[in-house]
C-alpha cells in the first residue's frame, strides 16, 4: 500500500515546562466565560435542574470523548490543527475551517474583555457609577442601589422599570442603538482604548511562544477559583440566596425529553471544553510524547462541570438576593441572560449590597477578566501554531504581536454602538453553526476514515496501555451519531437569527451566509486540491491515497517514528486478505 508524500513536514516543536503547565493551560482555556455566565442561563432556559441531566449525558457521551481523542492524537503527532490531518489528507480543511471559527472567537472575546475591563475601573468609584440614575437616561429608571420591587403589576402581567444599571451598560458603556439598519455607527473611545488592555496582555503571555504562557498559565487558571470561593461565600450569607441557588438547581421534568434541550446540552459542552475549535490539538501537540492524558481529560472534564455548577450557585445565588431585596414574585423576571447576566443582573445586584460594594465589584469583573484572558490565550496560541507551523523562522514575538495587531484592529468594530448585534451574528453564522458541521466531520475523520482500531494502536504504542469499550464504541458509533442527529435537528429547526428580537436586514443575512460559507467550505476545497496534488497512476488510487496517512504520520522523534511504522506493517500482514466489509468495519472499532 503506497503511502502519501506530506505536504508540510511538520518541523521539531517547543514543549511544556513541566506537565503541569499544560493541565492549567487547559483549564485555563475551557475554564472561561461560557461556565460563568452562559451555562447558569442556559440551565435556565431549558429545564433547571433537569438541564444538568442531559448535560452530563452529552458530557460522557460526546464530550469527554471527543476531548480525549483530540488530547490524543495532537500528542500522539506534535502536529497542530492543520497539520494532524495529515491522518488522512483529504479532510485537511476541518482544521482550517476551525481555525477560522477560532479567529472569529477570538476578535469578540477579546471585545467582551474591553467592556470587563470598562466595568473594572469603574467599579473603584464611589457611588457605584451604575447605581444611580442619570438625568439624560431615562424617565422611568430605577436606581440600582434602592432596595425597592421594579416590577411593577399591570393587569394580571408585571412590567419591569427599566434598572439603571441596565442603562448604564446600554447607554454609557455600549450606547447600542435600537437597531443597524443604518449602519453600527463609530467606535466609543473609550471601549477602544480598553481594547488595547487585553491584547497587550495577550500579546506578553505570547512573547515566547509556549513556554511564557505554559508560565503564565499558574495565574490564569488558579487566580479565578480564589475570587469564586471568596464570592460563594459571600453569596450563601446574602439573604434570599438560598431562594435563588434552589431555583437553579430545580428541576422541571417536563423539559427533558425536548430535543432542544439536548441540543442546548451539546452547544453548551462545545463552549465549556472548546472542543472542535482546534485549541485542544494545539496544546497537547507540545506534550512530551508518553504525558498520561487520560489523567488530565478527567481533571480537566470534572473540573470544568463542577465550575460551571459553582458558577450557577454564585450567580443565582446573588439573583435570589436581588429578588428577595425587590420583593419580586418571580425570580425569573429579574433575569437577562447573554451579556446581560454579566453585565446588568450582577452589577444590579452588587449596587445593592450594603457592605463594600466595591470590592465585590471589583473582584467579579477581575475574575472575568482573567477567565477571559486565558481562553483568549489559547485562542491566539493555536493561530500562532498555525503560522509557525508554516513559517518556522518567525519568532514567536513577531506573530504574537502581528495576530495582537491584527485582533485589535478587527475588535474595534464591536466596540461601535451595533458591536453587540455583530458579536452574536457572527458567533452564531461564523462559529456555532460551522463547530458543529465540522465537528461532526473531525469524528468522520478520525474514527471512521483513520479508525478507531488504529487510533488505539496507537495509543497502546504512545501510552502502553489498552484502550476501554467505553471509549471505543463512543468514538465508533455513539458520539458520531449524536452529532449527526443534533446537526440534522438544528437543520430542519432552523429560524433565521435575530437580536433581542431585531431581524436584521436581508443583506445581513446573505452577508452571514457568506461567513458561514467561509468556514464550512474548506472542507471541500482543500479536499479537491489534495486530489488535484496525487501522482498516483489512476485516479481510483489517487482518491484513496487522499484518505490515507502521510509517509511520516505518525511520533515526532524519527526513530520512535521508524518502530512506529514497523508496527503498522506488522499489524498490516497479520490480516487476512478477504475480509468482507463488515468484517472490516468492525476490526475498525474492536480490533
Amino acid at each position: 500500500m503506497s503511502l502519501v508524500k506530506s505536504p508540510n513536514k511538520p518541523i521539531p516543536r517547543d514543549k511544556w515546562g513541566k506537565d503541569i503547565e499544560f493541565l492549567l493551560s487547559c483549564i485555563a482555556l475551557s475554564v472561561g466565560l461560557g461556565n460563568v455566565w452562559r451555562f447558569p442561563f442556559t440551565a435556565l432556559e431549558n429545564g433547571g435542574g433537569a438541564f444538568v441531566i442531559p448535560y452530563l449525558i452529552v458530557l460522557l457521551l460526546v464530550g469527554r470523548p471527543i476531548y480525549y481523542l483530540e488530547m490524543l492524537i495532537g500528542q500522539f503527532s506534535s502536529r497542530g490543527a492543520i497539520n494532524v490531518y495529515d491522518s488522512s489528507p483529504a479532510m485537511r480543511g476541518i482544521g482550517y475551517g476551525q481555525i477560522y471559527s477560532t479567529f472569529i472567537v477570538m476578535t469578540y472575546y477579546a471585545s467582551l474583555m474591553a467592556v470587563t475591563m470598562r466595568y473594572f475601573v469603574a467599579s473603584f468609584s464611589n457611588p457605584l457609577p451604575w447605581s444611580e440614575c442619570q438625568d439624560s437616561w431615562n424617565a422611568t429608571c430605577v436606581d440600582s442601589r434602592l432596595a425597592v420591587n421594579n416590577l411593577v403589576q399591570n393587569g394580571t402581567s408585571y412590567v419591569k422599570k427599566v434598572s439603571s444599571a441596565e442603562l448604564y451598560f446600554l447607554k454609557e458603556v455600549l450606547h447600542e442603538k435600537d437597531s443597524i439598519d443604518d449602519g453600527i455607527g463609530t467606535p466609543n473611545w473609550q471601549l477602544v482604548l480598553c481594547l488595547l488592555i487585553p491584547w497587550t496582555c495577550i500579546c506578553l503571555t505570547l512573547i515566547k511562544g509556549i513556554k511564557s504562557s505554559g508560565k503564565v498559565s499558574y495565574f490564569l487558571a488558579i487566580f479565578p477559583y480564589v475570587i469564586m470561593f471568596i464570592l460563594l461565600i459571600r453569596a450563601c450569607t446574602l439573604e434570599g440566596a438560598g431562594r435563588g441557588m434552589l431555583y437553579f438547581i430545580s428541576p422541571q421534568w417536563n423539559r427533558i425529553l425536548e430535543a432542544k434541550v439536548w441540543y442546548a446540552a451539546v452547544t453548551q459542552v462545545f463552549f465549556s471544553l472548546t472542543v472542535c475549535f482546534g485549541n485542544v490539538i494545539m496544546y497537547s501537540s507540545y506534550n512530551r510524547f508518553t504525558n498520561n492524558v487520560y489523567r488530565d481529560v478527567t481533571i480537566v472534564s470534572i473540573l470544568d462541570t463542577c465550575t460551571s455548577m459553582l458558577a450557577g450557585l454564585i450567580v443565582f445565588g446573588v439573583i435570589g438576593h436581588l429578588a428577595h431585596v425587590m420583593d419580586a414574585p418571580d425570580i425569573s423576571k429579574v433575569v437577562r441572560g447573554g451579556a446581560g447576566l454579566a453585565f446588568i443582573t450582577y452589577p444590579d445586584a452588587i449596587a445593592k449590597f450594603r457592605f463594600w460594594p466595591q470590592f465585590f465589584a471589583v473582584a467579579f469583573f477581575l475574575m472575568l477578566f482573567v477567565l477571559g484572558i486565558g481562553s483568549n490565550v489559547g485562542m491566539a496560541t493555536t493561530i500562532m501554531t498555525l503560522v509557525r507551523d508554516r513559517f518556522p523562522h518567525l519568532k514567536p514575538a513577531l506573530v504574537a504581536f502581528v495576530i495582537a495587531i491584527f485582533g485589535y484592529g478587527i475588535g474595534i468594530i464591536y466596540t461601535t454602538p451595533g458591536g453587540l448585534y455583530l458579536m452574536d451574528f457572527l458567533d452564531f453564522y461564523g462559529a456555532s453553526f460551522v463547530a458543529l458541521i465540522l465537528a461532526v466531520f473531525e469524528m468522520i475523520s478520525f474514527a471512521w476514515i483513520y479508525g478507531v482500531g488504529r487510533i488505539c494502536r496507537d495509543i497502546e504504542f504512545m501510552l502502553g496501555i489498552k484502550t476501554g469499550l467505553y471509549w471505543r464504541i463512543c468514538w465508533g458509533f455513539v458520539t458520531p451519531v449524536m452529532l449527526i442527529a443534533i446537526l440534522i435537528y438544528h437543520i430542519f429547526t432552523y429560524k433565521p437569527f435575530t437580536f433581542n428580537g431585531y431581524v436584521f436586514t436581508t443583506g445581513m443575512y446573505a452577508f452571514g451566509w457568506c461567513v458561514f460559507a467561509g468556514g464550512v467550505l474548506q472542507l471541500p476545497a482543500w479536499a479537491i486540491y489534495t486530489l488535484l496534488t496525487r501522482r498516483e497512476a489512476t485516479w481510483k488510487d489517487r482518491l484513496l491515497s487522499c484518505f490515507r496517512p502521510t509517509f511520516d504520520w505518525g511520533p515526532e522523534d524519527p526513530e520512535l517514528n521508524a518502530r512506529y511504522h514497523e508496527t503498522v506493517a506488522k499489524y498490516r500482514e497479520s490480516l487476512p486478505p478477504d475480509r468482507s466489509l463488515w468484517r472490516k468495519l468492525v476490526d475498525n472499532v474492536f480490533h
